[in-house]
């Protein structure tokens, strides 16, 4: 086959990807330009659409069993997509947007166990007739006709939704609403149903993605996870809201993701000594390109959107520290009670002749510093990172690089990895602080995908397999001894290696807090509160935002990074891998726990972690959808309890007093209760 006929049907592959982009890419797409809503569920979405055409074409045979999937199976998904929207996303309307984000990736965990639990984990195929199975040969081409049918399927579909949203009085509805919503409630519109009804469309839209690939490729519970981030970057690429720019970022993404693949590192020959080949960039380039638009064109390469939210029903991020019912004193005395506890904690645990907790506290306190660092920029300065395990996974690495290539001391292998973060953090947040909103968390999500695709792309860092292999010193200067050679005999108990570090982690979990609350109680603390809630003020009388932002998110790297490379040094830790620390997934689970535990409070986010990880522990060791239960829990506190954990206290004594007042009282007049209540 000649090269221009190989390239030929390379790009025919590539459209052929690209319009399942497009499917999936315009149902998101819609879902924001109308209703502001970053679905991060929509991936699920797309492969709930799969399995349910699995279902229905193995009960009615693959012939007519694929074309009834293709119809039945979209409505389906559109059904879950109406009550997703109905009972968890509408009461989050009036809040600022990036609680959606927040739920929907509760809704994500949720969906993926549910997935697992009906059909299992196993890789199925979804079997297409046989005639659109053949090739189909075209001037030496060969290309199976099945990806004709999707190109034409995929493309139809796209252009009758356009129409109906451009040319029918359903259509015109949706685009007043997403101009200003409060008009059409005005005229007598009942909004919120269309609203529902978009939602639907947009899952719809997703399942039939899911359908046409699960045919062309196999289907998996991890085909959700695989898609919904290059689906982020068509919408940024084209303009979060355009159609038509999903439509064409799908087909650009779609294009350089199979030519990446297929030709990446090729070399094509050699001119005056000089070896020509194409770089291998697989993974990269789109992410690259996402940046560069979100830099030059936040607003996308289409911009002005044909959907756009100008309503301004947008609330603030609502913070743990708000409502407090505890004194700064009793905060301090229940803080060092807890510090206490955990200081003992070890002892009462060998008791039991089980280290299998201290492993788990470890662990606990590794997470407690990363959901501290994370709470410094979202509890603070409103600002919500979806890259934030990028600083975690890099100092896991420097901290592991260090101590195999360079020293074995833990000291210095931590303060590698808190400086090489804080560097990359000053360099990304010089850039990501650019933009702001939605747009903050998707340029942040890029940067931390850039650098877990470049992970596999350098054999020092290991690739795929990771690093593995190296011993900690625990001291400096050759003063110390070797981490996993420490055993003692103090007081008839076994003071082991994780023991050691459980007290090096709890020192530092201790320090970081400190050194975060005084920061925050600082000066430079209530700027960056002030630029959470009044930004423009906060430059308006002359902060450098930009540079309270730039500075708050270099602190906020570097501890992250600390937390890192404390995973690398944790006795337990054998190997360093990037789906174990730069995987985006990780980024959502730790917002879990700063949510979960109360942002804005330095103390509750640690909370969160032990509260997630003791959970995650417990439920695992009885079911294997411990997600589900962590997804529910997540998203009932995301609707119900939005300060977190540490906000409980002041609604139970609300509900009291709220008790009270409506209770009917006895032997005393309205003005007497009024006085003394």
């Amino acid at each position: 086959m000649t090269f221009v006929a190989d390239l030929t049907e390379q790009l025919i592959n590539g459209v052929t990807l690209g319009m399942v982009y497009v499917l999936l890419a315009a149902g998101l797409s819609i879902i924001f330009g109308v209703m502001d809503v970053i679905n991060f569920s929509h991936g699920e979405l797309f492969a709930l659409g799969a399995y349910f055409a699995l279902s229905i074409s193995g009960a009615l045979g693959v012939g007519v069993g694929f074309w009834t999937a293709l119809v039945v199976a979209p409505l389906l998904v559109g059904i879950v997509g109406v009550a997703i929207e109905r009972f968890t996303i509408r009461p989050l309307y009036g809040r600022n947007p990036l609680y959606h984000i927040l739920l929907t990736f509760g809704l994500v965990l949720i969906i993926n166990d549910l997935i697992k639990l009906v059909w299992g984990t196993q890789q199925r195929n979804l079997g297409v007739p046989g005639y659109l199975s053949q090739p189909v040969g075209v001037a030496g081409i060969q290309v199976s006709l099945y990806n004709y049918f999707m190109i034409v399927f995929a493309g139809a579909l796209a252009l009758g939704i356009y129409l109906f949203l451009e040319r029918t009085k359903y259509g015109m509805i949706v685009r007043a609403g997403s101009q200003d919503r409060q008009m059409v409630r005005n005229v007598g519109i009942d909004i919120d149903k269309y609203y529902t009804l978009v939602f639907g469309l947009g899952a719809a839209l997703a399942a039939v993605g899911g359908i046409v690939l699960g045919g062309y490729q196999s289907i998996s519970t991890g085909m959700g996870n695989s898609v919904i981030i290059p689906a982020f970057i068509i919408v940024v690429l084209g303009g979060l809201g355009s159609f038509r720019g999903a439509v064409f970022g799908g087909l650009l993404v779609g294009i350089i993701r199979t030519i990446t693949r297929t030709y990446g590192g090729t070399e094509f020959g050699e001119v005056a000594g000089i070896t020509l080949s194409l770089p291998d960039l697989e993974g990269l380039t789109i992410f690259l390109l996402m940046i560069a638009v979100l830099l030059v064109k936040p607003q996308g390469l289409f911009g002005n959107p044909e959907f756009q939210d100008e309503g301004g029903e947008e609330g603030d991020l609502l913070t743990g520290a708000d409502g407090g019912v505890f004194t700064d004193s009793v905060r301090m005395k229940l803080g060092a009670a807890a510090v206490g506890l955990l200081a003992i904690a070890p002892f009462a645990i060998l008791l039991t002749g089980n280290d299998y907790y201290i492993i788990l506290l470890n662990r606990v306190l590794i997470m407690a510093i990363f959901a501290l660092s994370l709470d410094i920029v979202m509890g603070y300065t409103g600002l919500v990172p979806l890259g934030h395990t990028m600083f975690y996974g890099v100092g896991a690495y420097v901290a592991a690089l260090v101590m195999i290539h360079y020293t074995s001391s833990f000291i210095i292998a931590l303060f590698g990895a808190i400086v090489i973060c804080a560097l990359i953090a000053w360099i990304v947040g010089s850039l990501s602080i650019r933009v702001s909103g939605v747009y903050f968390a998707m340029i942040t999500l890029a940067f931390a995908e850039l650098f877990y695709n470049a992970v596999f792309k350098f054999q020092f860092t290991g690739g795929s397999d990771g690093l593995l292999g190296w011993d900690t010193f625990f001291g400096i200067a050759g003063i110390g001894a070797e981490l996993n050679g420490i055993n003692l005999l103090i007081a008839g108990f076994e003071i082991t290696p994780n023991i050691v570090f459980y007290y090096t982690a709890l020192i530092l979990a201790v320090a970081s807090l400190l050194f975060a609350r005084r920061f925050m109680n600082a000066p430079f603390g209530s700027v960056l509160q002030s630029i959470s809630e009044a930004e423009e003020r906060a430059e308006f009388i002359g902060y450098d935002v930009t540079k309270y932002k730039r500075r708050a998110f270099v602190i906020s790297g570097g501890m992250a990074g600390m937390a890192g490379g404390l995973l690398a040094v944790k006795p337990s830790t054998f190997i360093i891998s990037p789906d174990q620390t730069l995987a985006w997934i990780h980024s959502g689970e730790v917002i879990v726990m700063t949510l979960l535990g109360g942002m804005g409070t330095l103390f509750g986010p640690m909370i969160g972690a032990g509260v997630f990880i003791g959970a995650e522990d417990i439920l695992s060791s009885y079911t294997e959808q411990w997600r589900l239960v962590i997804g529910t829990i997540f998203v009932l506190f995301v609707l119900f309890v939005p300060r977190g954990l540490v906000s409980i206290p002041s609604l139970l004594v609300q509900r009291r007093q709220s008790a009270e007042s409506d209770s009917p009282s006895v032997g005393f007049d309205e003005s007497e209760v009024n006085t003394h209540d």
